[in-house]
C-alpha cells in the first residue's frame, strides 16, 4: 500500500535535502543527549519490545528516540521490524499469544480491527492526558475504537503539496498559485508555452485518492470529509460532484496532462517532471523530494513546491501517518507510549532526518532543514482542519486495493473525466460492498 511505500521513500527525504545543500551542516544530535539528567530509573530491569515497519535510516533514527526513553527510565527496549506488511507480521504473533509490548500501525483502520480482536490494551489515564495536551481531538479519535482510546499518532507524512520544476514556471512567466482559479490560469499559461502542466501518476491509484482528498477537504470542509470517510453520506452526494468537477477542470483538458497518465506510476510521474522534463508539476506528498533529487534536481532550486491550492473555503492539509498501540498491559508499554506522545519525545525525533510530527506542541524550529520546517509549520497552522488520508480510513477493499474500489474508479474517471455521475455511482456501489 502507498503508506508503506511513502514511509520507505520518506526515510531518504532529509538525506536528499542535505544533498541539495538545504540542511544544516552541523552534525546530527544524538537522542541520548536530550534525556533529562538525574531522572530516577523507574523502569530499571524492565524489558520491552516494539514492532514497526521502519528499516534502514528510518529505523536507526527511531532507535535514537527509543534510546532516549531508555536513558530516562532504565527500560531495555528491543526494536523489531514488521516489514511492509504489518498485519502479516502481527497476526501470527497475536494468535500465538506473544505480541510485542507496543506496535506501530501504518493505518488507523488497524486500530479498530485489532480492538475487535481484543488484541489492544486501553491507554492509561497518563497516556490519554498526554494526548489531550499535545494533539487535537481529531487525532485522539483516530486512535480510538468503541469509545476507548488505544493509540497515539506518532509520525506523519504531508500529502497536500504540488511540486513544480522552477525552469518551466520561469519559461512560462508564472508564479506559484494560491487558489484553484490561479492554478488553472497558471496551468493554461504553462500549456501555452509548450509544456504539459501536470504529470499524473495514474497507474498508482493511491495518488488519485490523494488528489481527490485534497480537493474534497477544501471544497466540502472537514465535517463533510469526516462523514464521507465513514460512509455516513453517499458518494453520490453533491459535495462529491463538486470535487470531481474541479478535478475534471484539469484532467479533462488534453493539453494539461502529460501523455500516458494511466500508464505512469509513482515515482515515474516525478521523473517526467524533473528528469525527462515532459511536464511542469506533479501533485503528491513530501517524499517527492527524494525522486526529484535522484533525477538531478536540487530541492529549493529546480525542485520547488507550493501548498495545495484552495479549491474552496478550506486550505487542505491531508496527512498519512503511523499509530502506536499497546498489545501488552504493562507499565513499561504505557510509559513508552506516554513518552512517544509527549512534547519531549516528539522534539527528540524532530531533530533527526525524515520525520514530521502531528504533535501540535512540537515546534517546527526543531526540524533539521528548511523543507521539513516549512511542512511542520503548515501542520501546526492548520490546527483542527488537518485530516487523515481518507482512503486509509476506509476498508482496504475500497480504499487500499490495486485495481479495485476507489483506486479503480478514479482511474476510470481519469480516463473519462466527463462522466462524473457514472464515477459517483461506481464509487457508491463499491463503498456499499466494502461497508457491510
Amino acid at each position: 500500500m502507498r503508506n508503506a511505500r511513502a514511509a520507505a521513500i520518506l526515510a531518504g527525504l532529509a538525506v536528499a535535502v542535505a544533498a541539495c545543500g538545504n540542511a544544516p551542516t552541523a552534525s546530527e544530535p544524538t537522542a541520548s543527549s536530550s534525556a533529562p539528567a538525574g531522572d530516577a530509573k523507574t523502569l530499571e530491569g524492565v524489558k520491552l519490545e516494539i514492532a514497526a515497519k521502519w528499516t534502514g535510516e528510518e529505523q536507526a533514527n527511531f532507535e535514537q528516540v527509543l534510546k532516549a526513553f531508555s536513558d530516562k527510565t532504565g527500560a531495555q527496549v528491543t526494536y523489531a521490524s514488521t516489514g511492509e506488511d504489518t498485519g502479516a507480521y502481527l497476526g501470527p504473533r497475536i494468535q500465538a499469544g506473544s505480541p510485542p509490548d507496543v506496535a506501530v500501525l501504518p493505518q488507523p483502520g488497524l486500530v479498530q480491527q485489532y480492538a475487535d480482536q481484543n488484541a489492544l490494551k486501553p491507554l492509561t489515564e497518563g497516556v490519554t492526558k498526554e494526548i489531550d495536551t499535545n494533539y487535537t481531538p481529531y487525532w485522539k479519535e483516530l486512535g480510538s475504537a468503541g469509545g476507548q482510546v488505544y493509540g497515539v499518532l506518532i509520525k506523519a507524512a504531508h500529502k497536500s503539496l504540488v511540486w513544480y520544476r522552477s525552469q518551466a514556471f520561469e519559461d512560462a512567466g508564472v508564479q506559484p498559485p494560491t487558489n484553484w482559479d490561479e492554478l488553472l490560469k497558471a496551468a493554461q499559461t504553462v500549456a501555452d508555452s509548450g509544456t504539459p502542466p501536470f504529470s499524473f501518476c495514474g497507474a498508482s491509484g493511491w495518488t488519485l485518492t490523494d488528489l481527490f482528498e485534497n480537493v474534497y477537504l477544501s471544497t466540502a470542509g472537514p465535517e463533510k470529509y469526516d462523514q464521507l470517510s465513514k460512509h455516513e453520506i453517499p458518494w453520490t452526494d453533491p459535495s462529491v460532484t463538486t470535487a470531481l468537477e474541479k478535478i475534471a477542470q484539469i484532467a479533462g483538458k488534453k493539453e494539461f496532462v502529460a501523455d500516458g497518465a494511466l500508464q505512469t506510476d509513482f515515482p515515474t510521474c516525478v521523473s517526467k517532471v524533473y528528469g525527462q522534463k515532459k511536464a511542469a508539476m506533479v501533485i503528491e506528498a513530501d517524499f517527492v523530494a527524494v525522486t526529484a533529487v535522484q533525477e538531478g534536481a536540487k530541492v529549493g532550486e529546480e525542485a520547488k513546491y507550493f501548498p495545495f491550492p484552495k479549491a474552496g473555503d478550506t486550505s487542505p492539509v491531508v496527512l498519512g501517518g503511523d499509530v502506536a498501540v499497546a498489545m501488552k498491559d504493562s507499565p513499561g508499554a504505557m510509559a513508552l507510549l506516554q513518552f512517544l506522545a509527549s512534547k519531549e519525545g516528539g522534539e527528540i525525533w524532530a531533530k533527526l532526518p525524515g520525520y514530521l510530527s502531528p504533535n501540535k506542541n512540537v515546534s517546527p524550529d526543531n526540524y533539521p532543514d528548511p523543507l521539513t520546517k516549512a511542512l511542520g509549520q503548515t501542520i501546526v497552522s492548520a490546527g483542527d482542519a488537518v485530516r487523515y488520508d481518507m482512503s486509509d480510513l476506509a476498508p482496504s477493499a475500497f480504499g487500499g486495493t490495486d485495481g479495485k474500489g476507489e483506486w479503480k474508479v478514479l482511474q476510470d474517471f481519469l480516463r473519462d473525466p466527463s462522466d462524473i455521475k457514472g464515477a459517483q455511482e461506481a464509487l457508491e456501489a463499491e463503498a456499499k460492498k466494502a461497508w457491510k
